[in-house]
């Protein structure tokens, strides 16, 4: 007898773990990323030094793109199309997010003794053209990748998560065969909520920003219009912030 094609068994994978689709990426990604180092020195078993941020950043996304291509047959169950609607809310959103992230909340989360959070998200902040200064082509050599990671692979994961896995799961007992944009009451503020928790430094700018992108969803019931939006807030978030300098908002 014929054995099956590695495709096959994939796919047949998928099929009877669907979670894997919407899970697997962004858990290679949070994983990898604990490692990351950040402008704060870090202590412990497990302290990276900040100049080895590039090797590590590098690592999280090479490994996160080879479980995107793994999981690549659950995506194509969602065909491909985009909306007008898409691009308008991920032009919106770089000025709804850096807007909101330039107000001064810290004194408000002291107040009410959540300031943790800041240290808890705070962003490596790590400016390659600074850190690589002598060595040009390696310092625009990763950001190139970082554009990938932050431009594809974020927008990618973060969505298929949010829209592909979490909502339908707060929405349907059977979640896996819940059309994308069924939604409830609880799925909407999951997805508010939940990226909020994902994203502790900019709580405000993620509540607004990411409630745009359910209401798109909702809207024209799409997840690449979701994955679109996402991806053109970061891409324009980047040029913001290679031009600015403001590189604790990457």
């Amino acid at each position: 007898m014929k054995s099956s094609s590695p495709e096959h068994g994939r796919s047949v994978l998928l099929a009877k773990h669907p979670w894997l689709t919407f899970l697997l990426p962004l858990l290679v990604f949070m994983a990898v990323g604990t490692l990351e180092p950040t402008l704060e020195p870090s202590t412990g078993f497990l302290a990276v030094p900040y100049a080895y941020y590039p090797l590590i950043y590098t690592l999280k996304i090479a490994l996160t793109a080879a479980a995107v291509v793994f999981v690549l047959p659950g995506y194509r169950q969602f065909p491909w199309r985009v909306s007008p609607l898409a691009v308008a809310v991920g032009v919106a959103g770089v000025v709804v997010w850096v807007g909101l992230c330039r107000l001064n909340v810290e004194p408000l989360l002291k107040t009410v003794k959540l300031d943790v959070l800041l240290s808890l998200g705070a962003r490596p902040g790590y400016n390659p053209l600074e850190q690589l200064a002598d060595r040009p082509a390696l310092a625009w050599g990763f950001l190139a990748i970082r554009f990938f990671g932050l431009v594809v692979v974020v927008a990618l994961i973060e969505e298929f998560f949010l829209r592909g896995f979490l909502m339908r799961f707060m929405a349907s007992d059977q979640w896996s065969e819940a059309p994308i944009g069924q939604a409830s009451l609880a799925a909407v503020i999951a997805a508010t909520v939940v990226p909020m928790l994902m994203h502790p430094a900019e709580m405000l700018a993620a509540a607004v920003w990411f409630s745009m992108v359910t209401w798109l969803l909702l809207r024209t019931r799409n997840i690449w219009d979701c994955v679109v939006a996402h991806a053109i807030t970061n891409l324009l978030l980047g040029i913001y912030v290679v031009t600015t300098s403001e590189w604790q908002l990457m």
